[in-house]
């Protein structure tokens, strides 16, 4: 069967619980994870998210298993009950990067609904370049 990659991230977004800007703040207020996976070329040009762990897209699943020796400074065996919450640019490839790391066990895995701009546009912190 051919899909095409808009009926692929439709498919794969049934399988999330996205959130907005707003609930991701309050979830890492409770103690979750924001993941940025957006290109260095993006960071430099629109900011980052204080306290966001930076993970390029291609390092993600090595860096998020907390049985990897390669994993990100920080993640142990907890992150497979916490919320996390990865963001792209727009909220477009973070739907595919959080069902990869869901596939892992990270139960409490979404993204952000609209990506960093959303996050940005809701007024919340963000460090400029």
């Amino acid at each position: 069967m051919r899909r095409n990659v808009d009926e692929l991230l439709e498919e794969t977004r049934r399988g999330l619980q996205r959130v907005s800007a707003r609930q991701a703040a309050a979830l890492v207020a409770g103690g979750g994870i924001l993941v940025d996976t957006r290109p260095s070329e993006l960071r430099e040009r629109d900011g980052v998210v204080p306290g966001a762990w930076v993970v390029d897209r291609n390092q993600l699943e090595w860096r998020l298993d907390p049985s990897s020796p390669h994993r990100h400074e920080g993640v142990d065996e907890t992150l497979y009950e916490r919320p996390v919450v990865l963001f792209c640019d727009e909220g477009y490839a973070s739907s595919f990067a959080a069902a990869s790391v869901r596939a892992l066990g990270l139960r409490g895995a979404t993204d952000l609904d609209g990506g960093f701009q959303a996050w940005a546009a809701a007024g919340l912190p963000v460090e400029r370049p």
